[in-house]
C-alpha cells in the first residue's frame, strides 16, 4: 500500500460512525449550550475577582514578611547585646577580683582589666584615635581648649583630655583635645 492508500483508509476510518457503548465517547459528547451564556462583564468581573484576590494574598505576604523581618532585626539585636555583655561580664569579675585583693596587687588587677577591654575593643573593629602631636582634624577631634605653646605650632593637637575612637572607618567618639595657639604674642 501506498502512502495515499493509509491516509485515505485513516481519514474513513475517522468518518466511520462510532458506537456509543464506549465510556470515552459518552464523556466527549458535545455539550449543549447553556441557557446563560457568560457576557464580557462576566468574564471581566471574573477576572476583577481573581486579581483582587492575588492582591490581597500579596499584600498579606508582605505584611508577614515585614512582621518576621523586624522581629529577626530585633533578635539579631539582642543577640549582639547578648555577645557584648557576655565579654563584659568577664571585666566584672575582675574588677570584683581586683576589689577583694590587697593594694600592692591593684595596680597589676586594673592593668589586666584594661588589656581585657583593649582585647575586647580589638575584637569589634573598635580602635583608639591617636590624637597627641597631630593636626587637629574636626572630623576626629572636637577642641576643648585653645592654648599657646612654645614647641608647637597652631592647629597641632597638645593635650588629649578624652581619647576618640573608630568603629572600623567611622568614628564613633571624637578625640576632646586642647589645640595649639602657637607661640604667644607679646
Amino acid at each position: 500500500m501506498t502512502d495515499e492508500n493509509v491516509e485515505k483508509q485513516m481519514q474513513d476510518v475517522d468518518m466511520a460512525p462510532k458506537s456509543p457503548d464506549s465510556k470515552e465517547e459518552v464523556n466527549s459528547a458535545p455539550q449543549l449550550p447553556d441557557e446563560k451564556t457568560l457576557t464580557r462583564e462576566d468574564v471581566l468581573m471574573a477576572e476583577i475577582a481573581a486579581l483582587n484576590d492575588k492582591y490581597l494574598r500579596l499584600a498579606a505576604d508582605f505584611d508577614n514578611f515585614r512582621k518576621r523581618s523586624v522581629k529577626e532585626s530585633s533578635e539579631r539585636a539582642e543577640r549582639a547585646v547578648e555577645n557584648l555583655a557576655l565579654e563584659i561580664l568577664e571585666v566584672v569579675d575582675n574588677i570584683e577580683r581586683a576589689l577583694n585583693s590587697d593594694e600592692a596587687s591593684l595596680r597589676d588587677g586594673v592593668e589586666q582589666i584594661h588589656k581585657i577591654l583593649t582585647k575586647i575593643l580589638t575584637n569589634h573593629s573598635i580602635s583608639p584615635i591617636d590624637s597627641l602631636k597631630e593636626q587637629f582634624d574636626p572630623n576626629l577631634h572636637e577642641a576643648i581648649a585653645y592654648v599657646p605653646s612654645e614647641t608647637e605650632k597652631e592647629g597641632t593637637v597638645i593635650d588629649e583630655v578624652i581619647r576618640g575612637y573608630c568603629m572600623k572607618d567611622k568614628v564613633i567618639r571624637c578625640a576632646k583635645v586642647a589645640v595649639s595657639k602657637g607661640k604667644k604674642e607679646e
